[in-house]
């Protein structure tokens, strides 16, 4: 006869919540032990204490492998990356759009234009991850030869990338937040152009500021020359490199499926590094699964072509799978639904709701380390107070992407961190404090629901909800 299970008290969860939090961060900062052992630790560790609610084993052992299940196409998507971004330097698509990029794109405005480039590529793929790996590895390449700081070119990437997954009717984040809260898709794209679009625009006014101060007299000349001589005498650079990219933006803007699009790119790219840069099949197989690596003797050629392949991304996907199992039991077991609930009932204004909603969705992308954690959550638990304040479900969806979506490449420790991280070479704390349309979009939609402006209403608002609002 199976126990009784119990509902965990806010003593409990809040005891729970503490140790998790406190097991991962002393291992880490004490110690200096791997996000993914202490995080695969603190999950096992975890587990007598799910039992004592009155769970079986073989229940919360069902509670994380169900959660780790949503994982399996992110890092099916993961790998294809990893594959391609070392194939696409094999086949000097990612050498000639340096290259080219080093000739065309003025210094001053580089930054900008990286913004603006990022932003078409991810709301045509619908994919921040290929942009970043694709776009965003040789945005960073002309960066670093042009002189600017991989901080603030990264930052520029990944405001670009994020732009675009979070406006594309492509994007899985784009369809899964309306789905949550019973949106429309089209409804819920075009009520966040309010949001989005004025923190769009002063984040290009700014990336545009900040590259005014680079010019000419910025770049280090020789370092420039070595790379571009580098990169022209060891690389066919003509019309081929760039035949992987249109092959992969053919595919996923006709809408193929994101992981056998990215693999035929990485698959093009090898053939591509065969039958013109002259490299061997056993040699691209190798470059498949362990990345390019090249000794050239100039750190500037290394530091941007050594990277890639199936192997870089193995750590990523561990932490990520062990980052949902974790995320599974203080979900399923009641923990992180009795935290919440402790506060959310208190909610007395619009406002307050939109503030909670926000400080939810940044708390549960932390702690379940991937985007679709948190927009469940936040969805499920968030959606019963919009209706009662009679707020359209796309308010809700709105701010759910205006969070959780447009920051989770920020928390070093989510899939999105470690990702963008790996992609582009950059430690998230480098690159962080450069992400300002991240930071500049929650404001915009603080504002609107403090003054109530673009808060769209249902039509028939029931009379506790009158009453409620403030």
């Amino acid at each position: 006869m199976n126990q009784k299970i119990k509902e965990p008290s806010l003593g409990y969860s809040l005891m729970i919540l503490i140790m998790v939090i406190g097991i991962i961060a002393v291992g880490m900062l004490a110690f200096g032990a791997a996000i993914q052992f202490m995080v695969f630790s603190t999950m096992l560790i975890l587990i007598p204490f799910i039992m004592k609610l009155g769970y079986s084993y073989k229940e919360v052992e069902q509670q994380i492998f169900t959660s780790m299940l949503k994982a399996l196409q992110p890092c099916m998507i993961l790998l294809a990356v990893g594959v391609l971004i070392g194939s696409w330097i094999a086949s000097g698509t990612v050498p000639a759009l340096i290259y080219y990029g080093i000739h065309a794109v003025s210094p001053q405005f580089f930054l900008v234009t990286t913004l603006l480039l990022c932003s078409i590529v991810s709301i045509a793929t619908g994919s921040s991850w290929t942009t970043l790996g694709t776009a965003g590895v040789a945005m960073m390449g002309v960066g670093h030869s042009l002189g600017i700081p991989v901080g603030i070119t990264a930052g520029a990437i990944i405001s670009g990338a994020y732009f675009g997954d979070k406006m594309s009717p492509l994007s899985d984040s784009t369809n899964l937040s309306p789905a949550v809260v019973g949106a429309e898709l089209i409804t819920h794209i075009k009520h966040m152009m309010w949001t989005t679009v004025p923190a769009y625009i002063i984040t290009a006014v700014i990336f545009t500021i900040v590259g005014l101060k680079y010019d000419a007299q910025t770049i280090n000349s020789a370092d420039v020359n070595s790379l571009t001589i580098y990169l022209s005498e060891h690389f066919q650079l003509g019309i081929w490199p760039f035949v992987p990219v249109a092959i992969v933006f053919t595919l996923l803007v006709t809408k193929q499926p994101a992981i056998s699009s990215i693999f035929i790119g990485a698959i093009a790219g090898g053939v591509v590094a065969v039958f013109v840069q002259g490299v061997s099949i056993r040699e691209i197989l190798d470059i498949f699964y362990s990345g390019f690596y090249v000794e050239s003797g100039i750190e500037t050629v290394d530091s941007l072509l050594q990277r890639g392949g199936l192997e870089s991304m193995l750590s990523l996907i561990a932490l990520f799978l062990f980052a949902l199992g974790l995320g599974g039991l203080l979900q399923s077991s009641g923990i992180l639904k009795t935290i919440l609930q402790s506060f959310v009932s208190k909610i007395k204004s619009r406002g307050m709701l939109v503030f909670v909603t926000i400080i939810v969705a940044y708390f549960t992308l932390g702690l379940g380390g991937a985007f679709s954690f948190s927009a469940v959550i936040t969805g499920t638990l968030m959606k019963p107070l919009y209706d009662k304040f009679n707020l359209r479900p796309e308010n809700l969806s709105r701010i759910i992407e205006d969070t959780a979506t447009q920051s989770c490449a920020l928390p070093p420790w989510t899939a999105s961190g470690l990702f963008t991280a790996t992609a582009l070479g950059v430690s998230p704390l480098v690159y962080i404090p450069f992400c300002f349309l991240a930071m500049i979009t929650p404001i915009v939609s603080l504002f609107y629901g403090i003054t109530g402006y673009t808060m769209t209403e249902k039509e028939q608002p029931a009379a506790s909800s009158r009453a409620a609002e403030v």
